[in-house]
């Protein structure tokens, strides 16, 4: 008998599957949790269930033709992918963009940054277990797609930034909402009051509202109990051990790391912006979330500047460069030399010269980089692309140790993971 209970009391460590079928585990995660009863002794990530081979795919395309490859690596922050890769091909080609498109693409950075960070709210808040946040937070984003769509004509994979600038310049109309069955003439008038005029008016009205719906998301988590208890003290990394694991990004300026792109290494126009950089300081989960909330607020202040100086400097929105942009469409229809320089332009592209290059910005989940090798031809002879979930996510064992295994959906959230970007 006294055999038998020894026996009882001794625990078995058994392995657990988390995903790639379960709800938080993005459909591709697949993480090999060992656990004592409850608790995780050891979490091992498996990744590359949505790997495309982007990298070996952009190294047999022309230079202009990958474009839209970089949106899908990230995709919920898809101008920023493409914003760090036509970067790399103009330090290529050492050529300077026109000042109106540097401003373009700063707000669109910054509108992109909105839409991801309000993404993951609405998704972190869900998987921890609060509803309605993620309504809350979708409301808001189906308005700043709806400027991805006047711009380039797509919701999500833009294309919008070329080599030299921006594909065009920015709408002078916004969309309607038309007449139907369901909607009377009031509710239509009501739905379209903030689109009667241009793209930059009805992104105006946006930034205006938008601080007060911040304040209905922070009325629904900052002080909630239920909140507190699942993001307060899970997760931490220490600032020395955020640095020496590579974390970017809010990761690491949640655990009290000053460092940003946009101000460590001013790209486009930032160094002329104002702007400040929230910082956390325990560096658990619920540091990070105010530190992304505060980051709403900062990317709305920078596209308040970006919206007044556009609306005050017209101008071209492309190099003057006939080898790097293509010619105008208009032209292209009537004359038979525009339409060969058009079709040589995006059948063959451009040379590059020779070199190497790295050129990086800071997109919403931390340090976006495009690593390239120009042999002198049309195509890279090699590109690296840096996601900053990869880093992350090699973080994660750490992270989970001695944690819950409910605690596990809470830190896979706070790093903000798109697979994407991490299997390429």
């Amino acid at each position: 008998k006294s055999n038998k209970r020894k026996e009882m009391k001794e625990f078995k460590n058994f392995t657990m599957n988390f995903g790639p079928q379960h709800p938080a585990a993005h459909g591709v995660l697949r993480l090999v949790l060992q656990m004592e009863g409850e608790v995780i002794k050891d979490a091992d990530p498996h990744i590359g269930l949505l790997h495309r081979a982007t990298e070996k795919l952009a190294e047999s395309k022309p230079y202009n033709q990958s474009n839209g490859y970089m949106d899908r690596l990230d995709y919920v922050s898809m101008m920023c992918n493409e914003h760090a890769y036509v970067m790399s091909i103009e330090k290529l080609l050492n050529i300077e963009v026109p000042e109106r498109a540097k401003y373009i693409r700063v707000m669109f950075d910054e509108v992109t940054r909105i839409l991801n960070h309000l993404l993951w709210l609405g998704a972190h808040a869900l998987d921890i277990g609060a509803m309605s946040v993620f309504l809350y937070s979708f409301r808001e984003r189906e308005d700043l797609m709806d400027c991805y769509e006047a711009v380039s004509g797509t919701r999500m994979h833009a294309t919008y930034y070329r080599p030299g600038g921006v594909a065009k310049d920015l709408p002078s109309t916004m969309p309607k909402y038309e007449k139907s069955t369901i909607k009377d003439k009031d509710q239509l008038e009501s739905m379209n009051y903030n689109r009667e005029g241009s793209m930059l008016d009805f992104l105006k009205d946006f930034t205006v509202r938008f601080p007060k719906c911040i304040d209905e998301y922070e009325n629904l988590l900052t002080d909630n109990r239920i909140w507190k208890q699942r993001t307060v003290g899970i997760g931490v990394v220490e600032a020395s051990r955020a640095i020496d694991l590579g974390f970017t990004g809010p990761m690491l300026r949640g655990s009290g790391v000053n460092w940003d792109l946009r101000k460590k290494q001013p790209y486009e126009v930032y160094d002329r912006l104002d702007f400040d950089i929230p910082i956390g300081k325990t560096g658990d989960s619920y540091d990070r979330y105010l530190v992304r909330i505060e980051e709403l607020r900062q990317s709305n202040k920078l596209i308040q500047q970006c919206i007044s100086w556009l609306e005050k400097n017209p101008g071209p929105t492309m190099i003057d460069d006939a080898k790097i942009a293509p010619p105008n469409r208009e032209n292209m229809k009537i004359e038979m030399e525009s339409l060969i320089h058009h079709f040589k332009m995006f059948t063959e592209g451009y040379c590059v010269p020779k070199g190497e290059v790295y050129a990086a910005v800071e997109a919403p989940k931390g340090e976006f980089g495009i690593y390239m090798i120009s042999d002198g031809a049309n195509k890279p002879y090699r590109l690296k692309i840096r996601a900053p979930g990869f880093a992350h996510i090699a973080a994660l064992n750490e992270m989970c140790k001695d944690h819950m295994l409910s605690d596990v959906v809470t830190i896979i959230g706070t790093q903000d993971i798109v697979f994407g970007e991490i299997d390429r």
